[in-house]
């Protein structure tokens, strides 16, 4: 599906959903109000649109920057040079240094602050030459999980122009899909650091193992898939109504796994579920009695 430019999506934005319209015409005078932005772009559907909208907004004035390390497997990085390339982005590559970090590496609940902290240090000294603000495709959703990287991002100046106009990831994808981009229905694919469980140490090795492994995986034909690490046990997470495929093909898939370092392949019979591993508030205890007479006996 090939993207459409500035003059004949206008038309395609007068969508049945008012609402929706207005919020993408908001977004598109906030970006023409930046006049200069750099967009944090990983591929992903969120700043996909993101680094899409603010070239066909702003045109040269806008410049998409994607931050390589062990943690974006090599396919991601690969669709972000053939997005780039498609859509005539002005795109650079930044490497960054999270894995010489210790407190990265010893992988605490808040990794993705340490994260956030070296993506802007690699793309702020960019910004500054360009006399633009850094851009990141942080939607209203991603506000409601533990995303300990937003707050170190807005604290060292990002912004993110979905959450002011008011735009959920449902809408990323509505939008993306009205504009004729391919990525409307790319599946999630946060940073491979994001299968190993806290207090967990993250490692290059570790890091590889898991993008093996999913990549197993991909090649069979599952798109929506997580393998999280678990020591030399990896448990594969796929949607629950794939679950009978995903059996019917296990004996390559136990093969691979032990090809890439794994002594056992399980399933999570729940199937997907995106940030599980994330700390999940802590549970209320019971309120205590004020008068002992209420006590339960034992």
């Amino acid at each position: 599906m090939k993207a459409v430019s500035t003059a004949e999506n206008l038309a395609r934005e007068q969508s049945e959903n008012p609402a929706r319209e207005q919020r993408l015409r908001d977004l598109r005078e906030l970006l023409q109000q930046l006049e200069r932005v750099v967009v944090a772009f990983s591929g992903g559907v969120d700043s996909a649109l993101l680094a899409w909208l603010a070239k066909d907004t702003l045109g040269s004035k806008a410049m998409a920057v994607t931050a390589v390390s062990p943690s974006l497997a090599s396919v991601e990085r690969q669709h972000c040079q053939e997005l780039a390339r498609q859509w005539g982005l002005r795109w650079l590559e930044v490497f960054t240094q999270e894995q010489k970090d210790e407190r990265y590496l010893r992988n605490d609940t808040q990794r993705c602050a340490y994260c956030r902290e070296f993506l802007m240090e690699a793309v702020k000294p960019i910004a500054q030459a360009e006399q633009a603000e850094i851009l990141l495709g942080i939607t209203l959703d991603d506000l409601g999980d533990h995303r300990p990287g937003i707050e170190a991002s807005r604290q060292r100046g990002a912004l993110f122009p979905f959450v002011e106009a008011g735009i959920a990831k449902a809408e990323v994808r509505s939008i993306s899909r009205e504009l004729g981009l391919p990525t409307w229905s790319k599946p999630a694919s946060p940073c491979l650091a994001s299968r190993v469980p806290y207090g967990t140490p993250v490692s290059v090795e570790v890091l590889s193992k898991v993008e093996r492994a999913e990549a197993v995986l991909s090649q069979l034909g599952f798109c929506e898939r997580r393998v999280r690490h678990y020591g030399d046990i990896a448990r594969i997470e796929i949607p629950a109504d794939q679950l009978s495929a995903l059996l019917a093909v296990r004996e390559q898939i136990i093969q691979a796994f032990k090809a890439v370092g794994y002594r056992y392949a399980t399933v999570d019979l729940e199937g997907l579920r995106s940030g599980n591993l994330n700390p999940q508030p802590p549970t209320q205890p019971p309120e205590r009695p004020s008068d002992p007479s209420e006590m339960p006996h034992e």
